[in-house]
């Protein structure tokens, strides 16, 4: 007995683990690349979301067009201010993760409150809970990166936005074959969207909760060393004296506070024409894209207040623009242009020809030619949000382009909100829609001879050589091998950075979607 205990207790030298190997690490990566792009396209999954205007203004609802018009949309551009800071700022602290199940709640809120409610009130909560799900987009743009290295960041930033454009694409052809072909109501097509966003609450609980972030969660230091920040790469100080006063010890720690410095460093870097260019390109633009985004849909109902449901082609239009949008979007990434020398000029052209679609959707009387206009202005705005993006990001160091793009976001949604107090809310002028669009084709038309003299005194100031000085930062956009090669000759990788938004920012949806996989790859191209 004694000699068989002493062989039980004998001990036994465990067995080396094999180490994981890279095509284990391989698989791995592949494995979580799919099931977060798949995430991705689910969360897009919502062929209602076109149809939301006539559902709300059909028999299922019978809200008049001045209720839609200037009771309940105006609420989704208040309720988007005051829960951008907060969302983002909730976004970093919680790591990501709780922020998508927030959206995803908040989806099955709007849908419910489409389906159940009855009364103007539960309309406007409903738009509360949708500027919640465009607030909290920044989330997946932002999880995607906290998960992978940073050699992957390009890859994945090109997966992402694949998934999300190729889930609205979808989504929207769905709803306009179910709606045209299916002969499905509005009222079940609203069911199926619950459902779908039912599947994508669940698959958002099984995701993986990242350990880092940007701002609140940052990486730990590698072997014991000091991990400075880019911003004490760029300004390295002497270390903190001993001895000093308390009062000296605190002020010295405000002005070292890392957002501090950040502002500090934006400050100097908005002397470069470029940024500023592009920055106020980003603000005014993109509030007059998103009202034009947001009343649309209610435009068309007055161009062509048709009863029959199976006439109406939101699912379409919105899946043709979203396709054209992805189209010129990678168009740009190889366009070759001295931005610097041309910008003016051809932000203005096409914001010129924007106002020309915005009165042609005003003046005409035709829906096909309503729904090719606006096909067309979101072409053209998609165009150029990656440059737009590459000439910011170009001109910044990695952890500025989370900052500027986060306050680009908050101004423009500042100015898109006073202008719905105005010209949309019953509280101000309360206009018809098709007179907010008169106002808008002013608003873009002002714009565009802004953009015009700019570029004619920037000519003349060039040219009369008033200040023989090299053209500002502001490269141009290279194409995606050449920004590939950069990376590879690049002498350091990119730490986590982060944007947005969105993000900004890709909406749509699709500005902030798009935005910030791109936005993330051009910060880190730059490292």
């Amino acid at each position: 007995m004694a000699s068989s205990s002493q062989k039980v207790e004998k001990p036994v030298s465990p067995e080396p683990q094999p180490e994981p190997g890279p095509g284990r690490e391989l698989q791995s990566w592949r494995c979580l690349v799919f099931y977060l792009c798949f995430y991705g396209f689910m969360a897009q999954m919502r062929p209602g979301e076109s149809f939301v205007t006539p559902y709300l203004l059909g028999p299922a609802k019978n809200f008049t067009k001045e209720q839609v018009t200037n009771e309940i949309t105006p609420v989704l551009s208040y309720s988007y201010l005051a829960v951008l800071v907060p969302t983002f700022l909730l976004t970093d602290y919680l790591r990501y993760k709780p922020v998508l199940l927030l959206q995803g709640l908040s989806y099955i809120s709007v849908w419910l409150l489409l389906l159940f409610g009855h009364s103007v009130l539960h309309m406007q909560f409903m738009e509360f809970f949708y500027s919640l799900t465009m607030a909290a987009r920044i989330a997946y743009s932002s999880y995607i990166f906290s998960l992978v290295r940073p050699a992957q960041y390009q890859r994945m930033a090109g997966y992402s936005r694949s998934a999300v454009l190729l889930g609205v694409f979808t989504s929207s052809v769905l709803g306009q074959l179910l709606v045209t072909v299916g002969k499905v109501s509005f009222t079940t097509l609203n069911y199926i969207s619950l459902a779908f966003l039912t599947f994508s609450l669940i698959l958002a609980m099984f995701l993986k909760r990242p350990k880092r972030s940007l701002f609140f969660n940052r990486s730990e230091p590698a072997h014991g060393e000091a991990s400075p920040s880019e911003l004490d790469k760029m300004h390295p100080g002497p270390g903190q004296p001993t001895g000093r006063k308390l009062r000296g010890t605190l002020l010295a720690g405000w002005r070292d506070w890392v957002l501090v410095r950040m502002l500090r460093e934006l400050r100097a870097s908005l002397r470069l024409p470029q940024l500023r260019l592009w920055c106020l390109w980003w603000v005014f633009n993109s509030a007059g894209y998103y009202l034009i985004v947001f009343y649309v849909h209610i435009l068309w109902n007055v161009v062509d207040p048709t009863k029959d449901t199976t006439k109406v082609y939101n699912g379409g239009v919105d899946a043709a623009s979203t396709l054209l949008g992805a189209i010129t979007s990678f168009a740009a990434g190889f366009v070759k242009i001295q931005w610097a020398l041309w910008a003016k000029l051809i932000i203005g052209g096409v914001t010129a020809v924007q106002a020309g679609l915005i009165f042609l959707m005003y003046s005409t009387s035709s829906i096909w030619l309503c729904y090719v206009a606006f096909v067309l202005f979101r072409g053209f705005y998609q165009f150029l949000v990656p440059i737009a993006i590459f000439q910011i990001a170009s001109s910044l160091s990695k952890e500025l382009c989370a900052l500027v793009f986060g306050i680009n976001t908050f101004l423009a949604t500042v100015l898109k909100t006073i202008i719905t107090l105005i010209v949309s809310d019953k509280r101000g002028l309360g206009l018809q829609v098709h007179y907010q669009f008169l106002v808008y084709f002013g608003y873009f038309v002002v714009l565009s001879v802004a953009y015009f003299l700019g570029a004619v005194l920037g000519t003349l100031w060039h040219f009369l050589g008033s200040h023989h000085q090299p053209l500002p930062l502001g490269q141009e956009l290279r194409s995606p091998s050449e920004e590939k090669a950069t990376q590879v000759l690049s002498p350091q990788d990119g730490a986590l950075s982060n944007l947005q938004p969105e993000a900004t920012t890709l909406a749509p949806e699709d500005s902030a979607w798009a935005a910030a996989p791109v936005l993330r790859d051009q910060c880190e191209a730059k490292a």
